[in-house]
């Protein structure tokens, strides 16, 4: 089902990870909560989050201070100073949300944001640290260093099935799950799990290719779910001085129908990545995010059309291409407005209109049904529509009943018959996963050994991107080819050069001009046992075809690009590792 979805929202600033004096580590200890709450508005802050170290107790503390002074004023007891200051608190309460929360320390030391709406009761947050293993004894001193506590999934469960958010805190950096000396498995665990709802993340403000909102934007075969990104200021004093920073110095800016914890979620457990941006106060223009994603080009989770016409066949391409992110990592479609960033957008002359006829289309012709957000948003001036597609619980979708598309790096195409026996076993195992049933799963085991049966594996240390030629047969005149998507190890058989799309097509008339001898190849950068036979540029980025020796034979990579470089590759192709 397509839906239409633009509710009145406005952006609202909010800083989901400050310290109170509850924190053993907090630089001010002299400091009150109101202190607290006073810089939090000349911040100009509307949601707050107290998040001290494995405790809720300055939460509690604020909250105690709070019903004792409304005890006096019930006895009519208040002097003049507690009037005045419980009437300062009913003032910036009623200005800013104020959640309870905390930063639990895992086990190995990995830092964890749990933030829960203001209605939940202390006491069972402080039951949720017990049962995190915090000791008792520590429960209300707000160190960083409590011992032996939980693991980080366990840790992600527990708080969300408790109805609390689930932010990595700082993940970028030390004591963060994402930190670059964190293994790689274990960083896409920590970082994939579908228990946690957002990245804290120290960079949020830079651009670039190499920031970590870029690296779990969904375009990295090891981390295909996209991560939301925020940022927080982590302030253990009120005003910043030096590398300290202060109430609301790294602040996140949220676009929200309301100022409330459930919009809050709703917000992370969507797929638009448009709602969130860094807090720049002294910004007098506001980011245009939809240049932004036309400046980084058409990708696996992101294309462009500029006109929806039947004519033409845009239409169908746009509802190939709804139909082709489904089945593949999710994604959004940006329609009136051209892949080229320098050229003018188009615009959507009747927005509403073309949304009513794109829903129609894609509730109509996309089986089965699919739950979509089209809504209207503006660049330079002209209304665009945005259309947000989420990854498929019941994969393989098709078009008209038959033609089922996927996402291959920036392209569309129609799935092959193994692709399409990849896309069932995807939606089995969901189902699978459901019943937890070992029959289904000894089934799906069963269905998908004959598409890899008699492929060599692929080497631990292979590329993550692109397309290997794994070989290739002849029968009546015809070549028929078995190739491997790196991205995601799956195997292909039976391609044809009619059959191929774009990037396999490429791979296969290179690998087609190769030598029967690669050491007579000229032009092969060799180190040790891995080559680079070639390096072109596509818009902005490099892609690389490959060669590594092995005992088995000669595996060849083609079309890898620089994220899907593991170590051993980068030196090779000249990038440090």
């Amino acid at each position: 089902m397509a839906r239409k979805h633009s509710p009145k929202r406005r952006w609202y600033v909010m800083d989901l990870h400050l310290h109170t004096p509850a924190s053993s580590d907090y630089q001010q200890p002299e400091a009150t909560y109101l202190d607290i709450l006073r810089r939090a508005e000349v911040r100009g802050l509307d949601i707050i989050a107290f998040t001290d170290h494995n405790t809720v107790a300055g939460y509690r503390h604020m909250q105690e201070e709070i019903r004792q002074l409304e005890l006096l004023e019930s006895l009519n007891r208040l002097l003049p100073e507690e009037k005045e200051r419980l009437e300062e608190y009913r003032r910036l309460l009623n200005k800013i949300l104020v959640l309870p929360g905390f930063e639990f320390t895992a086990t190995l030391g990995f830092h964890i944001l749990g933030i829960f709406p203001p209605e939940k009761p202390v006491r069972e947050i402080e039951h949720l640290l017990l049962t995190l293993n915090i000791p008792p004894e520590k429960l209300d001193q707000g160190s960083a260093t409590v011992g032996a506590t939980s693991d980080v999934l366990t840790a992600y469960r527990l708080i969300d099935e408790a109805g609390g958010l689930v932010i990595a805190a700082h993940a970028n950096s030390s004591n963060g799950v994402a930190a670059r000396n964190v293994p790689g498995q274990t960083k896409i665990s920590y970082t994939q799990d579908p228990h946690l709802h957002a990245l804290e993340v120290t960079d949020l403000e830079k651009k670039g290719r190499h920031t970590t909102a870029a690296f779990f934007n969904g375009t990295k075969p090891e981390y295909p779910r996209r991560m939301h990104c925020i940022q927080g200021s982590d302030a253990h004093r009120l005003v910043g001085e030096g590398r300290n920073p202060g109430v609301g110095d790294r602040a996140t800016e949220v676009l929200l129908p309301e100022v409330s914890f459930q919009a809050l979620k709703e917000l992370f457990l969507s797929n638009d990545f448009a709602r969130h941006r860094p807090h720049r106060p002294k910004a007098t223009a506001q980011d245009d995010f939809i240049q932004q994603a036309r400046e980084e080009g058409a990708n696996l989770i992101q294309d462009f059309h500029e006109k929806m016409t039947v004519r033409g066949g845009r239409l169908y391409a746009v509802i190939a291409d709804i139909c082709a992110f489904a089945n593949t990592n999710g994604g959004t479609l940006y329609i009136g407005v051209s892949k080229d960033p320098k050229k003018p957008p188009a615009g959507i002359d009747n927005p509403e209109r073309a949304i009513a006829e794109l829903a129609q289309q894609v509730s109509e012709r996309i089986i089965p049904p699919l739950d979509v957000t089209i809504d209207v948003q503006e660049t330079r001036g002209k209304k665009v529509l945005r259309v947000l597609v989420p990854r498929g619980s019941e994969p393989p979708y098709a078009v008209d009943g038959s033609k089922i598309y996927i996402r291959s790096e920036s392209e569309t195409g129609l799935a092959v018959r193994d692709e399409i026996v990849e896309l069932v076993l995807r939606g089995l195992k969901g189902k699978t996963a459901a019943k937890t049933t070992s029959g289904g799963a000894a089934k799906a085991k069963a269905l998908i050994e004959p598409v890899s049966e008699g492929v060599p594996p692929l080497p631990k240390d292979a590329p993550r991107t692109g397309v290997e030629v794994v070989s290739v047969t002849e029968r009546e005149g015809t070549r028929y080819y078995t190739l491997r998507d790196l991205r995601n190890g799956n195997v292909v058989k039976n391609v044809t050069t009619s059959s191929a799309r774009r990037l396999w097509h490429y791979a296969i008339s290179q690998y087609d001009k190769l030598p029967a001898d690669i050491s007579k190849m000229r032009g092969v950068h060799w180190e040790g046992d891995r080559g680079v036979m070639r390096k072109y540029k596509q818009g902005k980025r490099w892609h690389f075809d490959l060669v590594q020796r092995t005992p088995e034979g000669n595996r060849y990579f083609f079309g890898v690009t620089e994220e899907g470089l593991t170590d051993p590759w980068k030196p090779v192709v000249g990038l440090e590792e």
